[in-house]
């Protein structure tokens, strides 16, 4: 089958993949195990793209986020990959269709062609309801500042929902955060809003303690990643968030954070195990 123009990826995203394939292993065992109460669990990809890449480093296909999540084993009981952009969609839905999904039950799967901050929480979040007895696993893999602050604070308080994150900080850092506060486009401040929630990302990305004038100095990436941490704990109420991981370019820039949120202590223990291999 032809790929024309799927998106090629550089190490980190690869190391990024390898960790949710991880991840969804451990987590579809243990929720598959439960029994008492028997609990339904699904899985979801709001920034699922193609589901195939091409290695940057290789040049070969490298599967993507949706068809990790389709070869887990044991299998999820529900999928649902969303994209607003209509070619991944067609992509993805094509090698589905070609038998991607292998023995998944076909019924179990459904694509989005949509803006994942509406159809997440109008649509899919309300399929995972903690008083329900269902959980899912979601992905949260935006390509900038497109993911709403409101979609990250509602999986936090259903109680029923872990979460991979990245923290754009690249885009930040190129749209955003200038040591000249005043030449930032407005457009690029709404986004940042609307990523973080509000505006007081300003306290935690500027301080003027630093300087006997009372500059404003520009804070450091993890300053900013911390502040976020804390924000996923205090403010979207997840109870667990352990050390989000810096991905890395070949320059050794951070290109963006992983932020991992659970309710659960089991999966902070899982997840800090594998994050830990990738540390350094």
């Amino acid at each position: 089958m032809d790929f024309p123009d799927i998106d090629d990826i550089g190490p980190w995203s690869e190391v990024k993949l390898d960790i949710i394939r991880q991840y969804a292993a451990a987590y579809s065992s243990i929720l598959n195990a439960q029994t008492k109460p028997r609990l339904r669990h699904i899985y979801i990809d709001a920034f699922s793209g193609p589901g195939i890449h091409e290695s940057r480093t290789s040049g070969e296909f490298v599967a993507g986020s949706p068809t990790l999540a389709l070869q887990t084993k044991p299998p999820f009981r529900e999928y649902h990959f969303v994209d607003l952009k209509q070619r991944s969609i067609a992509i993805l839905q094509s090698l589905i269709d070609a038998g991607l999904a292998g023995d998944v039950n076909p019924d179990t799967i459904r694509c989005y062609n949509d803006d994942c901050n509406r159809v997440l929480i109008e649509e899919i979040f309300p399929r995972v309801r903690f008083e329900d007895y269902r959980r899912a696993l979601c992905l949260l893999d935006p390509y900038g500042l497109q993911l709403d602050w409101d979609v990250v604070k509602t999986a936090g308080q259903m109680r029923s929902v872990d979460i991979f994150l990245n923290f754009p900080i690249a885009d930040m850092n190129r749209n955003v955060l200038r040591r000249n506060t005043e030449s930032v486009d407005p457009v690029q401040i709404t986004r940042m809003n609307r990523f973080w929630g509000d505006e007081t990302w300003r306290e935690a990305a500027y301080s003027r303690d630093q300087n006997l004038f009372g500059w404003e100095e520009k804070q450091t990436n993890e300053d900013l990643a911390q502040a976020y941490r804390r924000r996923l704990r205090q403010v979207a109420g997840f109870k667990h968030v352990p050390q989000p991981l810096a991905m890395r370019n070949s320059k050794r820039a951070t290109v963006y954070y992983l932020f991992f949120a659970s309710p659960k202590p089991t999966a902070e223990h899982i997840i800090t195990q594998i994050f830990a291999k990738y540390r350094e």
